[in-house]
């Protein structure tokens, strides 16, 4: 997808991780921004960072996508300041290791409202100023989970599930409308992410673990390209294609030992 211009680029997560590289890479490409996150002082800061040395236009805006209400207040918030977004960039998400039984129901269903029903909600709020202007798109960053079974870590696992399906159903509904919708499936990536989910504990089982920005720049680049879907890296890309003809049995196995904690 070719940027118009000026394009304007709204990232949710943006204040760390995947989210902080991918808003770099729009910035790169000129597009200017709408940073959402909770942490105010990390947003204000990067995005002084981004104002200066790419002479973009950057605003920020403080939410927390684990309240219902977020979504629309945010619509509501870019609609008053008269800005049109062009591209809906769904990075905010978040997992819990351990068992589902044990683990807080409250965080568990919180989960479900950042992961599937806030990036929900945004799409369905931005997406049809798209269809209507004909251009533009939606950049869902997904997982290598949604492809898997997921014990240890069963509503995340399941999350990322549905922001896959959601994500190919789309993209194929919007074809010839101008407008494209690109899933970013990473696996392990050097993040923030792991700290939350297992609360500093460590996994029995350690991978290599690709970075924030070599992740981001793939999907940035799958987004550019029109692509329904980038799984960067050729182990991760690999353990995808054998998840099709490895028996569930095993595999559920196999997820559960990789995520069972020290």
């Amino acid at each position: 997808m070719k940027p118009v211009s000026p394009e304007t680029v709204l990232v949710t997560g943006a204040s760390s991780g995947i989210g902080l590289e991918l808003a770099k890479c729009f910035a790169a490409d000129k597009s200017n921004l709408i940073l959402v996150a909770r942490n105010s002082g990390a947003l204000e800061k990067l995005a002084d960072e981004l104002r200066c040395e790419y002479k973009i236009t950057v605003h920020v805006i403080t939410a927390d996508l684990t309240k219902p209400e977020s979504p629309s207040e945010i619509f509501a918030q870019v609609g008053r300041t008269g800005l049109t977004v062009d591209v809906l960039v769904n990075n905010a998400g978040f997992g819990l290791h351990g068992v589902f039984a044990e683990l807080p129901l409250l965080h568990q269903l919180e989960i479900i409202q950042v992961n599937i029903a806030a990036l929900t909600a945004l799409t369905g709020l931005f997406l049809p100023g798209m269809i209507q202007r004909k251009q533009g798109g939606i950049l869902n960053v997904g997982s290598v989970a949604g492809f898997l079974p997921g014990p240890n870590m069963a509503v995340y696992y399941a999350s990322k599930a549905f922001v896959l399906s959601l994500s190919e159903a789309l993209h194929e509904e919007l074809r010839g409308t101008g407008v494209c919708v690109t899933n970013l499936c990473p696996g392990p990536t050097e993040t923030n992410f792991s700290k939350v989910a297992r609360a500093y504990q460590a996994r029995i089982t350690q991978v290599a673990k690709m970075s924030s920005e070599e992740v981001a720049g793939a999907g940035w680049q799958a987004f550019r390209a029109g692509d329904c879907l980038r799984v960067p890296g050729k182990g991760n890309f690999l353990l995808v294609q054998l998840g099709r003809f490895i028996p569930r049995s095993t595999l559920r196995k196999t997820v559960a030992k990789y995520n069972k904690l020290k």
